[in-house]
């Protein structure tokens, strides 16, 4: 397939071309006599300010043919692909982000779906928050919030160490997390039911609701992020984890990433040598095994 192919742009579909880009995970710069530059692992696209799209990279000419060609109509949303079939009138589904995480916060977020909403939030393209780029992340986040029930209940890293010191696991952490999810969109509108990603024994997060939950009908399964409720709770918990993080990266002046890489342990251990392993437990899981690495770096013997 080419590498590279160049043809003449309408510019009157710019705006929509670059929201598509941004939808598909690309990065965006200026380069001189372009309107922009954007760029994937595999992908650029340059569009010039004389209409012309230059596009490089791994099979250029079959992503012109599927974004660019002259007939293509750009979409900023994907179309949402999850079930929004439920036996229910009304369900809370719940999920989280920032679990497999080494720097920042456990997010667990609830949303309420029901019958006079779900046209809504399917239009909204909807779907497991790990199919979608963050730009596209925070557009549709605030458009769940405005069209549902939700809660976010955000455990950021000094209070998560304290709390796994005390419960002593992953699953009874997260369970917690999800009950108190629930719980809080029960205080604003009762519902007698509740969807989660299976993480452990159903029995978790049923012993660690309260009054308001406790007779709730509860279904853990996997694959729950195919539910639209579920799908979108994922939406707005990664949203919360991903401001967080760059909230914790100006405060810090660290570019922390996600996930647990070499690049983390690299940037945990300039976040030691800048502020002491002391301070390490107020932005990172201090369970990891990334931690015991980095103090090995650190601290040798």
């Amino acid at each position: 397939m080419a590498n590279s192919c160049s043809l003449k742009f309408d510019l009157s579909k710019k705006e929509a071309l670059k929201n598509c880009l941004e939808a598909q995970g690309f990065s965006f710069k200026q380069a001189e006599h372009t309107l922009w530059r954007a760029q994937n692992k595999e992908i650029t696209v340059t569009l010039y300010k004389s209409g012309k799209v230059l596009v490089q990279g791994k099979n250029a000419d079959e992503f012109i043919a599927r974004f660019i060609n002259p007939s293509f109509q750009p979409q900023d949303k994907p179309k949402s692909n999850v079930s929004q079939n439920s036996p229910y009138s009304s369900w809370i589904g719940t999920d989280e982000s920032g679990k497999g995480d080494y720097f920042g916060p456990l997010v667990i977020a609830g949303v309420l779906a029901e019958s006079k909403n779900l046209e809504k939030l399917s239009k909204l393209g909807i779907q497991d928050s790990k199919k979608l780029s963050d730009p596209l992340i925070r557009k549709i986040a605030p458009e769940i919030k405005n069209n549902a029930v939700f809660s976010i209940v955000t455990i950021n890293p000094a209070k998560y160490n304290e709390l796994y010191k005390k419960i002593g696991n992953l699953n009874n952490l997260l369970a917690w997390g999800h009950a108190r999810s629930i719980e809080n969109i029960l205080k604003k509108k009762p519902c007698n039911n509740a969807l989660s990603d299976k993480f452990g024994n159903e029995s978790l997060i049923k012993n660690a609701l309260l009054k308001n939950g406790k007779n709730i009908n509860l279904e853990q399964r996997t694959k729950a992020e195919d539910d639209i409720a579920v799908a979108a709770a994922s939406i707005i918990a990664r949203d919360e984890f991903v401001r967080r993080m760059q909230k914790m990266s100006d405060e810090y002046g660290i570019k922390f990433s996600k996930g647990a890489s070499e690049e983390v342990i690299k940037q945990a251990k300039l976040f030691v040598s800048k502020y002491g392993a002391e301070k390490l437990s107020s932005v990172a899981k201090m369970h990891f095994k990334t931690t015991e690495k980095v103090i090995k770096i650190t601290f040798p013997e």
